[in-house]
């Protein structure tokens, strides 16, 4: 039996633990909190390498992108460089595929017609395929890496200028601590009424999940959310905000959807490959067509 592990820098109350079967064989998926402690993460990193098929690095992301270019967080490093023996990935680049997918798939099955809605995208230097995506189909995209990321209030509307000023920024940001930019243990449980004008105008709210819910109104009605990590009780949240519609990148694995992260250690331990390096992008193709991975949508209001 293959067991993935996701090790997150985030909350425990977040935890949650599936058995299920791929391809014939069955698996164990975990995802494990650490309330914020790098320090517990490198342990248990460590306790468990050689012993596990693959990790996932959850709560933090390992690399952050200004178009092409591909910057190092110095924090996630720490988690990767415990990994002697077992593949460890932090989702992107499954991202860079799956995510790609589920844009499309809101505009070829779901019949949304992306031209015509206004999309908030509360971060997409972690989401560059997704990013991508939806400027392909000429959406009204507000980025807001600057508003979600470093509590400055200045919408950028040109995935162009996001790419010069992440070039700009992130050689910088990702020396600093991963708490300044993101939230990180109980943090991920607290919600702040703020930002509510850029979910009001937006049609679509897209992007990381611990983002939207941090910053999340109370009256959400009418509004589609495309993310990826959510539990039972964020749906019910989600449900009784008014959420119309919820999609998600991955699919249901025992009541809820795990992060990126967690698919790409599930795809790089079926993949035999010793080294996450390896994989290639139609090599994430091929197993996502032989794993039969749908988005996830649910119809909440």
């Amino acid at each position: 039996m293959k067991r993935i592990v996701s090790v997150s820098i985030g909350s425990s109350s977040r935890d949650h633990r599936a058995e299920v079967e791929f391809l014939g064989e069955p698996v164990v998926v975990e995802r494990i909190g650490t309330d914020g402690s790098l320090e517990r993460a490198v342990k248990m990193i460590e306790e468990l390498d050689g012993k596990v098929d693959a990790f996932g690095i959850g709560g933090m992301d390992l690399y952050l992108y200004a178009g092409k270019k591909r910057y190092t967080v110095r924090d996630a490093a720490k988690l990767a460089n415990a990994a002697k023996k077992t593949p460890i990935v932090d989702g992107s680049g499954l991202k860079n595929t799956l995510e790609r997918r589920v844009v499309h798939y809101l505009e070829e099955q779901l019949k949304l017609k992306l031209a015509q809605h206004k999309v908030l995208m509360v971060s997409a230097v972690d989401r560059f395929g997704m990013a991508e995506a939806f400027d392909a189909y000429q959406c009204k995209i507000l980025f807001g890496d600057l508003i979600f990321g470093l509590g400055l209030p200045i919408p950028i509307r040109k995935l162009k200028n996001l790419n010069k000023l992440a070039s700009t920024l992130l050689p910088v940001l990702t020396k600093l601590p991963f708490k300044l930019l993101y939230p990180v243990g109980s943090k991920q449980d607290q919600n702040e009424v703020k930002y509510s004008k850029y979910y009001y105008d937006a049609d679509i709210i897209a992007g990381d999940f611990i983002f939207i819910k941090k910053y999340m109104p109370l009256e959400m009605k009418g509004k589609i959310i495309v993310t990826n990590t959510v539990t039972a009780k964020d749906i019910e949240e989600l449900k009784r905000r008014g959420v119309s519609l919820l999609v998600t990148s991955t699919p249901e694995m025992m009541g809820r959807s795990f992060g990126t992260n967690v698919m790409e250690a599930l795809l790089v331990a079926y993949s035999n490959k010793k080294r996450s390096e390896e994989l290639q992008e139609e090599d994430y193709l091929s197993l996502l067509e032989k794993l039969q991975f749908q988005p996830r949508v649910v119809n909440l209001n």
